[in-house]
């Protein structure tokens, strides 16, 4: 069995079409699936279902496919420890990001390339939290910026870098409402612009709202930054905001943050990585980096 035999069935595996298969592992079509065929008889196990065009992996291929991700992932663990030991720690750090977090993950990248200018940083981000868990699972993410909420510490490693409280984001002429702060079911009564109900953001935000008694129908939903902010700008729209975005992009000229008030606590976000990826310095460097950014029990988040 040959290492590159492995990485031709991931990739095919995560591709879905073995064109593309080849192209991301830089081969041949031919040249993959001779590789992934001979696998097949040296294993004796039928790993792809067979047709003019990939159809998928047969049940026994779902389950080599897992080890093959694992092994693949180990492979490049050891690469990079070599290269710690020769140099320091190195190697590119692959993380997820969830849409509320993206004006916070350099609090966590700006200190960790820092301490460790040999390491770089590639950013997945506006992420739905399960993509974020599923991606790392498949060893395709290092680690994610998301909730630590639903079960995920049991499941990952996890590390609390703050608490998101909200803001009702409007323009500054906004209707009647000038107040100094708000509640969510008076906010409730605005028309909405927010993140897809796909989001886990998006859902806490719900249960916001029903634990003072209302529900919110957006009209418009989006999962970019610049196009709720743009949205709410007309006039038309409000929209409801983690804290931490005016830290960082102040207020707009035309528009007003003004703070929701809860009674509920405020969701914790956090560093998740896989629980058998300590092991790798690159992986250790990040998580000690998370460690000391925690801020869960004051109201600032990160780097404020």
């Amino acid at each position: 069995m040959l290492f590159r035999q492995l990485e031709y069935l991931v990739a095919l595996s995560r591709e879905r079409h073995f064109t593309r298969a080849a192209q991301a592992c830089h081969v041949s079509q031919p040249a993959l699936s001779e590789a992934i065929r001979k696998l097949e008889v040296e294993l004796d196990l039928p790993l792809i279902v067979r047709g003019h065009k990939f159809e998928g992996l047969t049940p026994e291929g779902e389950q080599i496919v897992r080890w093959a991700r694992r092994i693949v992932a180990d492979q490049k663990s050891l690469q990079e420890e070599a290269a710690t030991l020769r140099s320091g720690v190195t190697g590119a750090v692959r993380l997820g990001v969830v849409p509320t977090a993206s004006a916070t993950v350099a609090d966590l990248t700006g200190p960790l390339c820092l301490h460790h200018p040999l390491v770089t940083v590639s950013l997945s981000e506006d992420l739905p939290s399960d993509e974020i868990t599923g991606r790392i699972d498949r060893f395709e993410l290092d680690g994610g910026i998301t909730y630590l909420d639903d079960g995920v510490d049991e499941r990952y490693r996890t590390f609390p870098l703050y608490r998101e409280y909200y803001d009702l984001l409007t323009a500054t002429d906004f209707g009647p409402f000038r107040e100094d702060s708000v509640t969510w079911r008076d906010a409730a009564e605005f028309p909405m612009c927010t993140l897809p109900s796909m989001m886990r953001g998006r859902r806490i935000l719900d249960e916001f709202f029903a634990y003072d008694g209302a529900a919110s129908t957006p009209q418009i939903e989006t999962d970019s930054i610049a196009s709720l902010y743009a949205h709410v700008k007309t006039g038309q729209w409000a929209s409801v905001v983690p804290r931490v975005w005016r830290q960082v992009f102040g207020e707009p000229p035309g528009l007003r943050c003004t703070p929701l008030t809860s009674e509920l606590d405020a969701p914790i976000i956090g560093l998740v990585t896989a629980r058998e990826s300590q092991g790798s310095s690159l992986i250790r460097a990040l998580e000690n980096t998370a460690r000391g950014l925690d801020r869960t029990s004051s109201a600032s988040p990160i780097g404020r």
